[in-house]
C-alpha cells in the first residue's frame, strides 16, 4: 500500500525493477538500484541516530545524489528539508537553525559554503557528505555518505501518511523564509493529481530543470516515481544546455518558470534548431508567462502541448489551463485541478460572483500543515472553510493564498495581484524585508526599501532605495552591490540601487512603498520624454 513518499520509489521498483529511474549525465539508475541506494542511505541515517520526525537538511547540487538523499530520509522516518543549491552561508544557517535539523547531507563542493560557526547550532549533530575526506568542521562529526548497497534491507518505520514528510522553505512578504510543512499525504496527493491531468505514464522522461527545493521541482521527482517514468537531472547555466539535453535524452516533459522560458526563447538556446519529436508537453508555473514568450514557444514547439499552471507552496498546485484552451484564454491561470475546490472570497468573507475580484482560497488534499514553528502565521493562512457545509468539521482548513483573482462564467481564473508586497523574481518568492535587512548589515546604510519592478524575463526585478549613514555621502551603488554579493544569492540581488536622502513615509511613519513605485514610473516617463519617445 502506498502512503509514504518513498513508497513511490519502492512500488515502482517492485513493478519494474529494470526501468530507468534517474539519469545524471553518465550515471543511470534503474528503479531497483535507486531503491537499494535509498535503503543504504536510510540504514546509515538510522545507525547515526535519526528517528521518526527528525529534520534532515539536504544541501547538494542538482544530480542523482539529491533525489536519493530525499528518499533515504523518508525511508529512515525523517523529514527532508531541501536547501536550494545556490543559497549562501547566511540562508543555509537560517534554515538549519529554524528547522531544528539534527543532520545535514551535502557534497564536498558545498561544504565550503557552510557558515563558519555551524558547529554552534544547538540541534545539529552531524554532517554526511559525498566526496568528503577531511573534516575541517571543528566540533562536528563529518561522515562519508554510504555507497555500498550490498545486502541492504529497507528499514522498518512506524510512520503514517499524516506524518510530516518535508519542510519547503519559502519567503513571505516580510522576514526570513518560513518552512512549509508537507505531510506524506500532501506530497502523494500532489503527485497523483498532476500525473492525472498531464497523463503521465512509464513511457515519459521528465527533465528536472527546477530545483527540488521548490514544490513544483519536487513534483518532477514524485510524479516520475509514481508512474515509473524517468527523471533526468540537470545542472544548467545556458539555454543551450537544456535544449541539448531535451534532444539527447528524448525528453517528453519539461516544467519551467518564466525566466527559463525566456532563456529558451532566445536564438542562442538552439531550441528552434533541434528536432524534438518526443517533447509531448511543457508546463509553466512560478508566475505568468509573458505573452510574447508564449507566442515564441508556440512557434518553436508547434507539436508540444503547453500547460499554464498556478500554485503556491502552502497548497502546492491550484489551477491549470488545458492546452486546448490556450488560444481562447492565453492570460488565464486555468481552472481548478482535480480533487480540489478553488474559491474567490471577498474581504468580508463572502464568495465572489463571476467577474468580481477576491482572494483565491484553496480547499483540497494538498493544503499543507502550515508553517514550522509559527502557529500565528499558520492561523493567518489556514482558516475554516468560508462557506459552512453540512458535516464539515472545524479541522477541515482551507488555504488563503494572498493572491487576488477573478473567475469567469466558465470557471476559469485570472490573476490580478498580491495583497502584500511580496516579490516574485526568476520563480523565487522574495521577502523585501530580508533583502532590506541584508543591505543594512552589509553596507553603511541607515535605511533601505526594496520593491519589485515588472521585468519581461524575470517576472519582476528588485530595485533598492537606500539612505546612507551619516558621513557617507560618497557612497556609490556599485559599492553597495559589491558588499551584498557575498551575502545574498544572485536571485536576491537588486538590479538597481537608488541612493536617496530619505524614504517617503505614510502618516503612521511606515515606508510608503507605492510612492517609491510612483517615483520610478515618473523617472521612466521623464527619460522617455527626453529621448523623444513620448
Amino acid at each position: 500500500m502506498r502512503y509514504l513518499v518513498h513508497h513511490l520509489l519502492t512500488e515502482s521498483a517492485e513493478r519494474d525493477p529494470s526501468g530507468e529511474a534517474i539519469v545524471d549525465g553518465d550515471t543511470r539508475l534503474d528503479f531497483a538500484g535507486a531503491a537499494q541506494r535509498a535503503a543504504a542511505g536510510a540504514e546509515q541515517l538510522q545507525a547515526l541516530g535519526i528517528v521518526r520526525g527528525d529534520r534532515v537538511c539536504v544541501y547538494m547540487k542538482p544530480g542523482c545524489d539529491l533525489p536519493i538523499a530525499l528518499l533515504s530520509i523518508s525511508m529512515a522516518g525523517g523529514v527532508f528539508v531541501p536547501i536550494h543549491h545556490s543559497l549562501l552561508a547566511g540562508q543555509v544557517e537560517h534554515i538549519l537553525r529554524d528547522s531544528g535539523a539534527c543532520a545535514l547531507l551535502s557534497d564536498v563542493n558545498r561544504l565550503g559554503n557552510l557558515p563558519d560557526d555551524i558547529s554552534n547550532l544547538p540541534d545539529l549533530k552531524f554532517i554526511a557528505a559525498h566526496g568528503a575526506h577531511e573534516n575541517r568542521l571543528a566540533g562536528l562529526p563529518l561522515y562519508p555518505i554510504a555507497q555500498n548497497t550490498s545486502a541492504v534491507t529497507r528499514p522498518k518505520i512506524p510512520s503514517i501518511g499524516k506524518d510530516l514528510a518535508a519542510l519547503l522553505y519559502t519567503s513571505g512578504s516580510t522576514g526570513l523564509p518560513k518552512g512549509v510543512m508537507l505531510s506524506h499525504a500532501n506530497v502523494l496527493a500532489g503527485a497523483e493529481i498532476v500525473a492525472d491531468y498531464l497523463r503521465l505514464s512509464s513511457a515519459d522522461r521528465l527533465l528536472a530543470a527546477l530545483p527540488l527545493s521548490f514544490d513544483a521541482g519536487l513534483n518532477q521527482l514524485t510524479t516520475s516515481m509514481l508512474v515509473g517514468a524517468t527523471a533526468v537531472m540537470i545542472d544548467f547555466r545556458f539555454g543551450r544546455d537544456i535544449s541539448k539535453r531535451l534532444a539527447e535524452e528524448n525528453i517528453t516533459g519539461l516544467a519551467g518558470v518564466p525566466p527559463l522560458w525566456s532563456l529558451l526563447a532566445q536564438p542562442s538556446s538552439g531550441l528552434g534548431a533541434r528536432a524534438l519529436p518526443h517533447l509531448r508537453y511543457i508546463t509553466n508555473t512560478g508566475g505568468a508567462m509573458p505573452q510574447n514568450i508564449l507566442r515564441q514557444l508556440q512557434g518553436l514547439l508547434p507539436s508540444t502541448n503547453i500547460y499554464l499552471m498556478y500554485g503556491l507552496t502552502e497548497a502546492f498546485r491550484s489551477t491549470y489551463l488545458p492546452p486546448e484552451e490556450l488560444e481562447r484564454r492565453p492570460t488565464s491561470m486555468g481552472r481548478s485541478i482535480p480533487n480540489t475546490e478553488i474559491l474567490v472570497v471577498s474581504e468580508d468573507g463572502k464568495l465572489c460572483a463571476p467577474g468580481e475580484v477576491g482572494e483565491l482560497v484553496h480547499h483540497g488534499p494538498t493544503v499543507s500543515m502550515g508553517y514550522w514553528g509559527r502557529p500565528d502565521a499558520t492561523a493567518k493562512v489556514l482558516r475554516p472553510h468560508p462557506s459552512a457545509q453540512s458535516g464539515k468539521g472545524s479541522t477541515d482548513l482551507v488555504c488563503y493564498s494572498g493572491d487576488l483573482v477573478s473567475q469567469d462564467e466558465d470557471g476559469y481564473f485570472y490573476f490580478v495581484g498580491r495583497r502584500d508586497n511580496q516579490i516574485k523574481s526568476a520563480g523565487f518568492r522574495i521577502s523585501p524585508t530580508e533583502v532590506e535587512n541584508a543591505i543594512c548589515q552589509a553596507a553603511p546604510i541607515r535605511q533601505a526599501a526594496v520593491i519589485g519592478v515588472p521585468d519581461a524575463m524575470l517576472g519582476q526585478h528588485l530595485v533598492a532605495f537606500v539612505v546612507p549613514q551619516e558621513g557617507r555621502a560618497d557612497l556609490r551603488p556599485a559599492t553597495v552591490l559589491e558588499a551584498l554579493a557575498p551575502v545574498l544569492p544572485r536571485h536576491m540581488l537588486p538590479k538597481q540601487i537608488r541612493i536617496v536622502e530619505a524614504l517617503p513615509t505614510t502618516s503612521s511613519g511606515k515606508v510608503a512603498y507605492p510612492a517609491l513605485k510612483q517615483l520610478l514610473n515618473e523617472e521612466d516617463a521623464a527619460a522617455e520624454t527626453s529621448l523623444g519617445v513620448a
